[in-house]
């Protein structure tokens, strides 16, 4: 193998200035360290084999085991920042029985499809190609070999593929009634699909890669919303440790815009955007990196209202004066959720 190296004649333009020169020295293979590209907070995306399990009386896991006694599958709905990956994850470690191992991850976007989720021909190294099964056929067979316990796919983003082109004949007989039936995909393998196969999937239903889910996926999975949370909110602000002045005034911001999104769902915000916030600082950051863009996305038609939305946020950040509306305080429950700080997800905050 040869290396591709670059040097600059600065007599040249800039779009000649880079010619490339081949040399006989290999190539050196770089790890992500080498590159400096590790995750800054890396305990932040923990493996599935690093997830804890749901607590039994978990409300979210007791409904998906009655909802998965009927559908295929179950799909968590709900605006950015609403803790919807951080769910489906735990969930899927939960039902697998806490074996990492039963469990397998996809993300749908615009170009993923049926070769990609199902099986395809991929090329050899000596040449011409092989038919090898992809995610949803190995765990297919994985919950046929550990019938004891449930096999878990997780699709994250689902409203940014064609779901009838991912899953093909599959769509049919992912059905709760018709599981364990045989049919043949298109090259002709044969195929049952297990009745402990479980499918979760996570979607902002604002959030399009494709036209609207497909029909037939969408009868066959159940749905669980998944809203923003000020009691999530009001535990996040407390773990931060911010002066409960300063909390009362960013949960009564919280009320007053998720007030607004039943009017305008893209004005919804999620709890996570606030995870680690505790000062005025912070708050700044967040509102100048994030929280400025979606609310110029949601009111970009509404002048007026986009206005009504930064008087509030002043009315955060105005230290010392009382805010116009009266704040609330939050009581916030026993239950342990600051470990909702692992996920703030890569589609849940942006």
């Amino acid at each position: 193998m040869v290396r591709a190296d670059y040097r600059r004649d600065d007599a040249l333009t800039s779009q000649e200035s880079q010619q490339i020169r081949l040399t006989p020295e290999k190539v050196r293979h770089l790890s992500v360290e080498d590159l400096g590209l590790t995750h800054p907070n890396p305990e932040r995306i923990p493996r599935f084999e690093e997830i804890e399990v749901l607590e039994a009386d978990d409300p979210i896991l007791m409904a998906s085991r009655n909802l998965l006694a009927t559908f295929g599958g179950l799909i968590f709905v709900g605006p950015p920042g609403t803790s919807k990956s951080w769910y489906a994850a735990r969930l899927a470690v939960t039902l697998a029985g806490g074996d990492a191992s039963l469990v397998r991850f996809v993300q749908f976007h615009p170009s993923y499809q049926y070769e990609d989720f199902v099986e395809g021909f991929v090329p050899l190294e000596s040449g011409g190609f092989k038919l090898v099964p992809k995610h949803f056929l190995e765990l297919c067979r994985l919950g046929e070999d550990h019938s004891e316990q449930s096999a878990v796919l997780v699709i994250d983003e689902l409203s940014r593929g064609d779901a009838g082109r991912v899953f093909g004949e599959a769509l049919t007989y992912i059905e709760k009634s018709k599981r364990g039936l045989p049919f043949s995909l298109a090259s002709g393998t044969a195929l049952r699909i297990p009745s402990n196969l479980v499918v979760l999937a996570t979607m902002n239903a604002l959030d399009r890669g494709a036209d609207d889910v497909d029909a037939a996926l969408d009868r066959r999975f159940a749905k669980i919303p998944m809203d923003p949370n000020i009691e999530i909110l009001a535990q996040f602000l407390n773990e931060a440790g911010m002066r409960d002045d300063l909390r009362n005034r960013v949960l009564e911001f919280f009320r007053l815009v998720n007030e607004r999104g039943r009017a305008n769902p893209y004005s919804a915000l999620g709890h996570t955007y606030f995870i680690g916030v505790s000062d005025e600082g912070d708050l700044r950051r967040v509102w100048e990196h994030q929280l400025r863009f979606h609310f110029d996305k949601a009111y970009r038609l509404d002048v007026e209202g986009r206005a009504d939305i930064d008087r509030a946020w002043d009315r955060v950040l105005a230290v010392g004066k009382a805010a116009t509306h009266p704040a609330t305080d939050v009581e916030v429950p026993d239950a342990d959720v600051g470990e909702l700080a692992e996920a703030a997800d890569a589609e849940d905050a942006p």
